[in-house]
Formats: structure tokens, sequence, C-alpha cells
């Protein structure tokens, strides 16, 4: 029995120390652990970008590194669209083989405060230039009664005898409204232009080189027998993006009509024949 019992206590004992070697590698491995945290600090503001093109899976940025990222993707997309702003109209006539006196396109947006304009080269129509539109008045929305002091917005035709070449604000050619649309819907106002002297209460003003230049082209595609030279003015770029961030919007159906004629043109790339039935505005394909 005295062996037993001595046996029982080295069995106890070896058992005793075995747990304490256990209890101290488990206090090693958390104070290391602990040390480890404090010397190499998890980043909070990290993102992964797993998703993205061209980086390697399962590798994780800081936030900097990422909107540092993206602000770069934007830098190089500004670059590609300014490239219609920041040349000038002579290289980039150039640059297309083309000339003034070539028929052209114009569209406005008034949310980006952006008046483009087209030229055709061959079957169809191709980017020109940008320039910034220097002021108009009121919001986003048609214009409705004189005095109203709205830019308007809708399809509209400038002919020969609506330049004016000795306009108080430097140039100007009027827009034609109201046309037949707003006629339709007892839209008022009158001498609404696209002009210089960055003034406006009620027209799209730019400055006077801007001016200068936009003029000369309309001139002489009319001076070359282009009928008219259409000019959509537009409250946005119509995307289904914008569309959908002005579905409450009052105006949201007369934009959508708007549209048609976006879209036409982006599909096309050459101006639709509009025309007016029952009131609104039709899309049809182009007759140039």
């Amino acid at each position: 029995m005295a062996l037993i019992s001595h046996k029982n206590l080295i069995l106890n004992r070896a058992t005793r120390a075995w747990l304490l070697l256990i209890d101290i590698i488990v206090i090693i491995l958390l104070l290391t652990s602990f040390i480890l945290f404090y010397l190499y600090p998890l980043k909070k503001e990290t993102a992964t970008i797993s998703m993205l093109p061209n980086i390697e899976q399962n590798m994780t940025i800081t936030l900097d590194e990422f909107m540092h990222m993206a602000e770069e993707d934007i830098a190089e997309e500004s670059t590609v669209f300014n490239i219609f702003m920041d040349v000038t109209l002579e290289d980039r006539l150039k640059q297309l083989s083309s000339t003034v006196g070539d028929p052209i396109f114009i569209r406005i947006f008034k949310e980006e405060s952006i008046l483009e304009v087209w030229i055709r080269t061959q079957a169809e129509y191709e980017h020109l230039k940008d320039y910034t539109i220097c002021n108009y008045s009121g919001g986003l929305g048609p214009k409705l009664k004189e005095g109203d002091r709205q830019s308007p917005e809708g399809f509209y035709r400038v002919k020969k005898q609506q330049l004016n070449p000795n306009s108080k604000f430097h140039l100007a050619f009027n827009l034609g409204y109201p046309n037949r649309y707003d006629r339709a819907n007892n839209h008022t106002g009158s001498y609404l232009m696209v002009h210089g002297n960055c003034v406006s209460i009620g027209c799209y003003a730019m400055t006077d080189q801007k001016m200068e230049e936009i003029y000369a082209l309309v001139e002489g595609a009319l001076d070359n027998e282009q009928t008219y030279v259409q000019v959509h003015a537009f409250p946005f770029r119509m995307t289904q993006e914008n569309m959908a961030r002005h579905s409450e919007h009052e105006w949201y159906d007369f934009w959508s009509e708007l549209k048609d004629g976006y879209d036409y043109f982006e599909a096309e790339k050459l101006p639709p024949h509009i025309r007016v039935e029952n009131r609104h505005y039709t899309v049809f394909e182009a007759n140039e």
C-alpha cells in the first residue's frame, strides 16, 4: 500500500508539473501576442481591394492610399474629357481634318455649365470643342413666360437671319425661342440668345473670346449652306444616373422627352429630326 501511495504521489506531482508548464506556455504566448500587437498595430483604416483590377488579390491598403488611387483615376478621366476644352479650336479642327464652314451641332448642359460643339466629318458628327458657359439665368427646368428670368431648355434651330454681329452683348445668335413646342404649351418670351459679355437675364452668356469662336463656327456653317444649326439645351447630361437623381422633380416627364433626343444623338452621332405632336416633342430618325 505504501508503494502504491508513493507511485500516486509521483504521478500527481508529474501532472501538476505538466499543467504548470502548459500554463507558462500559454502565458508566454499571450505576452508575445500583446508585444507584437503593440509593436505592429493593425491599421484601422484599411480597405480590401481584391475586387479592383490590376491589383493582386487579398492585398490591403490604407484608406488614404485608396483615395489617392481614386483621385488619380478621376484625374486621368478628366484629362481625357477636358481635351475638348483645353485644346485650341485651330488644333482641334486640324486633328479632325475639318474647317470653319463644316456643318455643326450644339448641345448645352445647364448643370454642368457646358456648351458642346460637334462638327460633321464624313457620315457623322465628332466632338469638336467644349466651352464653359459664363452665366445663365434661373435653375433647372424650361422657360415658361416672359420675364421669368429662366434660360430655356428644349430643341431649337438657328438660321442665318438669327445671327446678330452687332449685338450690344458683343456677338449673339437667337435660339428661336419660343419654338413650336413652346407656343403649343403657351410659353412666352423673346430674344433668348447665346451671346458674349458674360451677363444673362434669360440667355446663355459666354465670355467674348469664347463667343467669337462659337459665332464663327455657326456663321461659317450657315454661310456654307447648312440650312440651320440645331441647338439642344438640356438641364444636365441625361444619363440614367442623372435621371434617377431627379426622378422626383416636377419637370421629370418633360426631361424624359428631351432624353429621347439626347439618346438618339449619343447612339447615332447625328442630330435627330424633332417634331412637336400633341404638345409633346417626338424624336425621329435624322434627315440630314
